[in-house]
C-alpha cells in the first residue's frame, strides 16, 4: 500500500504546526510526491470522465491548508498572477503544466505592471513544485492534466495580485 491521502494530510499539519517556511513548503512538495506516485490515490481521486473543475480533498481548520484536486481541460492557460500573501504546491498525476515564472521589471506603486519571463519549465506526473508568497506565476496545460494543489488558505478569498494582458506588458524575449 503506498502513501496515503490521510497520511499526507497528517504529515502535513505536523510540518505547518511547527512554522511556515521554504522549508516546510519544500517538505510538503516532497511528500506530495509520494501522494500522486501511489496509483490508489490517483484511482480514487480521478477518473477519465470526471469533468474539468475543483474539487477540496482535505481542509485543515488548524493551518488553513486546502488540498484540493483539479482537472484541468485541454488547452487551458492561466494569466500571471501571484498567491499575495499565501502559497500553494502544485504537482501532477496526470498530463503537464507548463509553468513560467514571471519577475517584475517596474516598481510596484507603478500603474501597470512590467513582466519578464524568469523561468520556464513542466511539472509532469510524480513532480512536484512549491510557490511562496508573491511569486508571479502562470500555468497552461496542452493536454488534459489531473492536478493537485496544496494552498496556504482558500485563494478564492485572499487579496492575490492579477495582471490584466490588456493593460500590464509581458515581455517574454526582454
Amino acid at each position: 500500500m503506498g502513501y496515503t491521502l490521510d497520511q499526507f494530510c497528517k504529515d502535513t499539519h505536523e510540518i505547518l504546526v511547527k512554522g511556515v517556511d521554504d522549508a516546510a513548503r519544500e517538505a510538503i512538495a516532497t511528500k506530495l510526491k509520494a501522494l500522486v506516485s501511489n496509483p490508489d490515490f490517483v484511482k480514487a481521486t480521478f477518473r477519465d470522465d470526471t469533468p474539468p473543475g475543483k474539487e477540496v480533498l482535505w481542509h485543515d481548520p488548524d493551518t488553513d491548508v486546502y488540498v484540493l484536486a483539479h482537472v484541468q481541460r485541454p488547452g487551458k492557460g492561466g494569466n500571471p498572477h501571484s498567491h499575495g500573501q499565501s502559497w500553494a504546491i502544485y504537482s501532477n498525476c496526470l498530463g503537464v503544466t507548463e509553468m513560467t515564472e514571471w519577475r517584475r521589471v517596474n516598481p510596484e506603486d507603478a500603474d501597470h505592471a512590467e513582466l519578464v519571463v524568469d523561468k520556464k519549465y513542466a511539472i509532469g506526473p510524480g513532480q512536484s513544485q512549491a510557490y511562496g508568497p508573491g511569486l508571479i506565476h502562470s500555468t497552461a496545460h496542452p493536454g488534459k492534466a489531473w492536478v493537485i494543489r496544496v494552498t496556504g488558505g482558500d485563494l478564492d478569498t485572499v487579496p492575490r495580485f492579477r495582471f490584466d494582458p490588456r493593460k500590464d506588458k509581458i515581455l517574454e524575449n526582454a
